[in-house]
């Protein structure tokens, strides 16, 4: 008994001395807005929060379409696809993203809750404040899955639905990113709450890229000081050791015209999930990106933004 307690307080030791010697604190969200929002930004008082969105394009079209992005990320990672959309000859659509509650310039859900629920209610509440009764929404990852729930939930507001390597349906054979791979391992991943080291972040996005060439130093930095932002890091671990449920059946209930969009090399959710969700959606088309990952939205921007404007135009 004695060696065992040994060893449990020298693993302990030498932790307290990593978390000591490689700790990185919060950055305080004032100064992240200095750097992260621009002349579009706006923050809107919702549910306790403050978040972040922008309203871009055309103000006189009245369905506009509305980006959600993936766990992790943020409004971001949208602006070359909206810098494309926004372009004359794109018809200069009205184009409103936002950070969601745990992410990026809009941070932590004071109550801590993360749910599809929660999530509809605060794209819901943000639409009603910008006087939008019809959009066209669309989203990436986790944001592919607050969109087709935003639908169910309010079908009538919904135009059109855009998904783009969107969560669903269960995983199978995946193998994910090392950064979401260590947030779900039980003890270890309460380490990512003191350290979070910027090669990690790189990593991670290596693992959702196909071309790792493509990923930007910039990209890099921001992703990993947005996760720094003060009460992000808590905010994503607790949506990752409580994972959301989601109704798989729903998605058989959508009817509004629909668009999915694929990256063939997705590693960490598979392409064959595009099929379910074409086999499930009746009134829907698919469009899959050889050699794109994850987020072809940041990977692709031009052909996901081709592909858009061919859907909605």
């Amino acid at each position: 008994m004695k060696i065992v307690k040994y060893s449990l307080m020298t693993i302990a030791t030498i932790l307290i001395i990593l978390v000591s010697l490689s700790a990185q604190k919060d950055i305080p969200k004032t100064k992240l807005v200095l750097k992260y929002s621009n002349s579009h930004s706006k923050f809107m008082p919702i549910m306790g929060m403050n978040v972040h969105y922008r309203d871009e394009g055309n103000e006189q079209d009245s369905i506009p379409l509305v980006l959600i992005h993936g766990t992790s990320s943020s409004l971001h990672t949208w602006e070359k696809v909206v810098r494309i959309l926004n372009l004359p000859s794109y018809g200069n659509k009205r184009i409103i993203s936002l950070d969601m509650p745990a992410f990026g310039l809009t941070g932590p859900n004071p109550e801590n809750k993360y749910s599809y629920e929660n999530f509809t209610q605060v794209i819901d509440s943000l639409l009603i404040k910008l006087k939008v009764s019809s959009c066209i929404i669309g989203g990436n990852s986790l944001g592919g899955g607050i969109a087709w729930h935003y639908t169910v939930a309010h079908p009538k507001k919904v135009a059109k639905l855009i998904l783009i390597d969107a969560s669903g349906y269960p995983k199978k054979d995946e193998k994910g990113s090392i950064g979401f791979t260590i947030a779900q391992i039980p003890v270890i991943n309460n380490l990512l709450l003191y350290i979070t080291p910027k090669i990690l972040v790189k990593k991670s996005i290596e693992g959702v890229y196909y071309d790792k060439n493509l990923i930007e130093e910039s990209t890099v930095t921001r992703y990993h000081e947005l996760l720094l932002c003060e009460g992000n890091r808590k905010a994503a671990l607790s949506l990752f050791k409580n994972k959301i449920n989601q109704n798989t059946e729903l998605i058989k209930t959508i009817q509004v015209p629909t668009l999915i969009l694929w990256g063939s090399a997705d590693a960490l959710i598979s392409v064959a999930n595009a099929q379910l969700f074409n086999q499930d959606i009746k009134n829907s088309e698919v469009v899959i990106f050889d050699k794109v990952g994850h987020v072809p939205n940041e990977e692709a921007p031009h052909k996901v933004a081709d592909a858009i404007y061919g859907f909605i135009k």
